[in-house]
């Protein structure tokens, strides 16, 4: 999938180790599905056995900052994490897929094991390391497994070891994400990377996904949180696939000083071209979040203008992205504009829908199907070409505001109901 280029900011390889002083890996430590018990540990699988644990790791103690899931069920590693960045501070991850530790009696201590064991590793205190995992639900954490392999992928870890890791932290995604960008601050060359998990249980309630970011670039804490919080506001949490927000979402960043910048310490031209960089790493890992949702074909995008300010909106945006019955359509490549229009007329906001317009367009065209709330005749060949792109936008102009926000959503497949129809087997 094609990066979304934004302006003044150049993509680099490299994810969660393209900016100075981090490394990261992965590595396959055994966990399982099913039946999967701390006596009886799972057997191989067939083929290569895909990584399930990683670490990402600083040179030297980071401002950190994070966001969580708005669940009320909240996974184990989500309080331990808490916890461990009450000061604001952190210098590694570890991450595990399969298992959620998540309504489990022992849920906190296996989480706090898993700090320890990558502490011990790596020569830091178990309160500087975050800790998160992702898979099944109310199935108790194999610890040993994890212990076990801790100290082989510490010193596994590298410079060029995102793809590792990246691999580690996927469920059901079928492609890694991640992105890095290049930026200059006071002619000081700086960089901002990330990898992020996320296919399915997927619905704009912060923080829709597993996420980790790391930059080089010396920011101030407070800073630092009120980027993440407003960048997320616009990227992650625009996000939806099927409406289900999970229990163990979470975003979280580590900033060292790798750069040699000067601090940002205030609001001001350097603040804002750190956070517009944020913004373009997680907009690109927003977008392929969406594209890869579980048995999607498509890549949604609804871009809402016209509106009396961005929250109208945004919440116009996103009842188009989240509606099953016109998601269904674009899998059938199918312009059902009334579908568009529907979910636009029962969205939560205030505007005149007999001013909404409403154009779809792809890299196979462009065609208006709705005018001031109403069919317009338009070639239905044509807009087949169009829906039968891998990205689709919907353009829908509500009155002459200057509000205006996109969100990002896919198709709703068969496969989706496969997929979650077995998904602990």
């Amino acid at each position: 999938m094609k990066m979304k280029e934004f302006k003044g900011f150049a993509f680099v390889e490299g994810g969660v180790c393209a900016a100075k002083g981090f490394r990261a890996g992965g590595i396959h430590c055994g966990l399982a599905h099913k039946a999967l018990t701390e006596d009886a540990p799972a057997a191989p699988v067939q083929g290569k056995q895909k990584n399930d644990l990683a670490i990402i790791c600083a040179d030297k103690p980071c401002t950190a900052a994070a966001m969580y899931t708005t669940n009320k069920v909240q996974g184990a590693p989500i309080a331990v994490t808490r916890r461990h960045l009450s000061d604001g501070r952190a210098q590694a991850v570890i991450v595990n897929s399969v298992n959620a530790n998540t309504c489990n009696a022992d849920g906190a201590q296996k989480a706090e094991r898993m700090c320890k064991a990558a502490a011990d590793a790596l020569g830091l205190a178990p309160e500087d390391i975050i800790v998160a995992s992702t898979g099944v639900i109310g199935q108790p954490l194999p610890i040993e497994p994890i212990e076990q392999a801790v100290p082989e992928l510490a010193q596994s870890l590298s410079e060029h070891g995102n793809a590792a890791a990246v691999e580690a932290i996927m469920t059901t995604d079928t492609r890694p994400k991640e992105a890095a960008v290049e930026f200059s601050l006071g002619g000081v060359t700086c960089r901002i990377g990330g990898m992020l998990k996320g296919s399915g249980m997927i619905h704009p309630n912060m923080a829709t996904t597993l996420t980790f970011l790391t930059t080089d670039c010396e920011i101030a804490p407070g800073l630092l949180q009120q980027a993440l919080r407003d960048v997320v506001g616009l990227t992650l949490n625009r996000v939806s696939v099927d409406g289900d927000t999970s229990t163990n979402d979470m975003v979280c960043i580590l900033a060292g000083d790798g750069a040699g910048n000067e601090p940002v310490h205030s609001e001001g031209e350097a603040y804002d071209t750190f956070r517009d960089a944020l913004y373009a790493v997680l907009m690109n890992l927003a977008r392929m979040m969406a594209r890869d949702g579980e048995g999607a074909t498509k890549l949604i995008e609804c871009l809402t203008d016209g509106a009396a300010d961005d929250r109208t909106a945004e919440i116009v945006a996103k009842s188009v992205i989240t509606s099953s019955l016109f998601k269904a359509a674009v899998f059938g490549e199918d312009a059902n504009w009334g579908r568009i229009l529907c979910a636009v007329g029962y969205a939560p906001a205030e505007f005149d829908i007999s001013r909404v317009d409403v154009t779809l367009a792809s890299a196979g065209g462009s065609i208006l199907v709705c005018k001031n709330g109403a069919g317009v005749d338009f070639s239905e060949a044509l807009a087949k070409q169009i829906l039968s792109e891998e990205e689709i936008l919907v353009h829908v102009t509500i009155g002459d505001g200057i509000g205006t926000a996109v969100c990002w959503g896919c198709d709703l497949t068969y496969d989706y109901v496969r997929i979650n129809g077995d998904y602990r087997s």
